[in-house]
């Protein structure tokens, strides 16, 4: 039997009661026990990315996580529908890994500024450019950039990836912060040959001097952190746990104690002795890390909200719910394509 709003609305106050309105609680608790009794109903499953809103992420998913963790449920489910909290790439995903299950998408409007920083014609040319060479891409972008790819990576398996390919040169897209990440982890030499560079990095090396070959893609939550930020947060909480993505500026991941997918900043938090942390990534994330260690302080110096991500509301998923709309198609000769850089980026982990 599904749970009463009542009983949701307790759970969801001892959770949040410090981090979300008590009126907006009980509001979203009558949502939750709508929602998860159309679940039922229909045999759905949600899956809730880390990034959602504290309220939806603590009450309806079936499962929550990061990218890797939500591909590996949404291959498995035995759901008839998949309803994904999360950008519409995450969708695409678990449509590529489960292309019998109806997949759908609470917000018709969750893009992605990096997924949207690169199309598979772009692929298509740097491929052309240096014939070849493996295409290593970052699991955030579309179906049709995934099918041009060898292999995908999540930020938290890409250095590990990068290693795999048998070959002196990878071409890595399209983060470039991740990219340069990668390339301090592994000691590789990087360029940036787009048409429109940012920077002077981005100039042509001779034939010897580079091993990595990037894009220049950023998220646009994750491009704002600054070393400053940093600087100032130590300057009055010099025993501060400071965690930052790996979308994150090389300089901040520098100066940073620890860089990590979403998954693995969370488990550092429960992990560490640190009475206090800062999170340099999604804000909302930092609501739901926060609920669950309520023994730690969280410093709540940088609230920056993705606002493909704060599409996917409540509301949205009900109405997702019950009308089954915003449902993810695809080619299925370009899913076919995309399937195997999805299922080897899984197979190693």
């Amino acid at each position: 039997m599904n749970a009463t709003a009542d009983t949701i609305y307790h759970s969801l106050r001892e959770k949040l009661s410090d981090i979300v309105p008590d009126a907006e609680l009980r509001y979203k608790s009558e949502l939750a026990e709508r929602i998860n009794a159309l679940k039922t109903e229909k045999n759905a499953v949600i899956l809730g990315h880390n990034y959602m809103e504290a309220a939806l992420f603590n009450s309806i998913p079936d499962y929550t996580g990061d990218s890797l963790a939500l591909c590996r449920e949404a291959a498995t489910t035995d759901a008839d529908i998949i309803v994904f909290c999360g950008v519409r790439f995450m969708a695409e995903t678990a449509k590529i890994l489960n292309p019998k299950k109806k997949v759908l998408i609470p917000a018709a409007k969750a893009g992605c500024s990096l997924a949207e920083s690169i199309t598979a014609e772009d692929v298509r040319a740097l491929k052309a450019k240096y014939p070849g060479v493996p295409v290593v891409t970052y699991v955030n972008t579309y179906a049709d950039v995934k099918a041009e790819s060898d292999i995908c990576c999540t930020s938290g398996n890409a250095a590990a990836v990068v290693e795999s390919m048998d070959s002196d040169r990878v071409i890595f897209l399209p983060d470039e912060y991740l990219a340069a990440n990668v390339a301090a982890e592994t000691q590789k030499q990087i360029i940036f040959p787009t048409r429109t560079p940012r920077d002077q990095t981005s100039k042509e090396a001779s034939p010897m001097e580079y091993e990595l070959i990037g894009w220049h893609g950023r998220c646009e939550v994750h491009e704002r952190f600054t070393v400053e930020d940093i600087r100032m947060v130590r300057k009055q909480f010099p025993d501060v746990l400071v965690l930052a993505h790996p979308e994150c500026s090389p300089e901040v991941v520098a100066a940073s104690d620890f860089s990590g997918s979403t998954t693995a900043m969370i488990r550092h938090v429960q992990e560490n002795g640190a009475p206090r942390y800062l999170l340099l990534t999604e804000c909302s994330m930092g609501d739901n890390v926060a609920a669950a260690n309520k023994e730690k302080e969280m410093v709540r110096l940088c609230s920056i909200r993705c606002p493909h991500m704060n599409e996917i509301t409540m509301e949205e998923t009900l109405q997702c719910l019950e009308q089954e709309r915003y449902e993810i198609t695809l080619d299925e000769e370009l899913r076919q394509r995309a399937f195997r850089s999805v299922q080897r980026m899984i197979e190693i982990g």
